[in-house]
């Protein structure tokens, strides 16, 4: 059996890992995996692949960031060429990026049977692309393998064939479960000095920030809004905030970063902007 796994994001990666795995374990199955390249950032795509334990992709599509509307017109044309080279017994999607819809579409009007790990999932939010794709995946999807019974029920509830619906579990704690270990090996701490010392009784307090998401990063009313409590919060705990370049380049914009330069010390309070950290630093972080 050929099975072509298609993802486009770091966190796809991260839900892949654990199929590609078992996939590679089992005689007689044959894994692909297509990289879209929705995510292109190579440094980071190194790292994750590394920590992941993911073999380099069959195909790189090398998209990279486009308009919502090119960057799927580009996917489906790639993945096209793609699926018509290999003919797999099955596409398998994973989450709700533009990735997943575009292979998802592309596979249904081939005429390729697709399998979409974590069905179901719903926001009832209409205005994030993300759901979207959720739900429109979901509606050609062949095999709708959900990762908790919320999941299951919405399907049902959106008229979806009970016997194409199936309870699998979530595929990143399996991967959160498989790389725990390891992650406890990952010298993160040390290196941004939260061990304590100097006669600290112990480890530091701190808390982790994380702030991607276009709807919150875009809008600088939204910015200024969530950046309120941060602040506040800041005063009582150090805030480790690893910041992506498109994070960075918004928070400068609506001068937030400024705020941040008086922020950043070492001490036990503040807000520290760090880079972007691979998946088992931030696990051990």
């Amino acid at each position: 059996m050929k099975i072509l796994n298609v993802v486009g994001t770091r966190p796809n990666f991260v839900k892949i890992a654990p199929l590609l795995a078992e996939m590679r374990a089992r005689p007689g199955v044959q894994p692909l995996l297509v990289h879209t390249g929705q995510h292109h950032d190579v440094e980071m795509f190194d790292c994750i692949f590394r920590d992941l334990g993911i073999p380099r992709p069959d195909f790189n599509l090398e998209i990279g960031r486009l308009s919502h509307a090119v960057q799927a017109a580009e996917m489906r044309r790639c993945l096209e060429w793609v699926m018509k080279q290999e003919w797999p017994d099955v596409v398998v999607v994973v989450g709700d990026m533009n990735s997943t819809l575009a292979a998802a579409l592309t596979a249904v009007t081939l005429g390729i049977p697709v399998a979409h790990v974590e069905a179901g999932l719903r926001s009832f939010d209409r205005t994030m692309p993300e759901e979207v794709n959720r739900v429109v995946t979901d509606a050609v999807a062949d095999l709708l393998l959900a990762s908790e019974p919320s999941g299951m029920a919405n399907l049902v509830r959106e008229g979806r064939p009970r016997e194409r619906i199936f309870l699998v579990g979530n595929v990143m704690i399996d991967t959160l479960q498989r790389l725990r270990a390891l992650a406890r090996r990952s010298s993160i701490l040390d290196d941004l000095g939260l061990r304590g010392g100097n006669g600290s009784p112990g480890p530091l307090r701190y808390a982790v920030m994380t702030l991607h998401r276009p709807a919150l990063v875009d809008r600088p009313e939204a910015v200024r809004k969530i950046w309120e409590p941060v602040q506040e919060i800041a005063r009582e705990i150090l805030i480790i905030f690893p910041v992506h370049l498109r994070t960075r380049n918004r928070l400068e914009e609506t001068g937030v970063r400024s705020i941040l330069a008086g922020e950043s010390g070492r001490g036990t309070r503040g807000i520290r902007m760090i880079p972007p950290l691979g998946y088992l630093q931030f696990l051990r972080l």
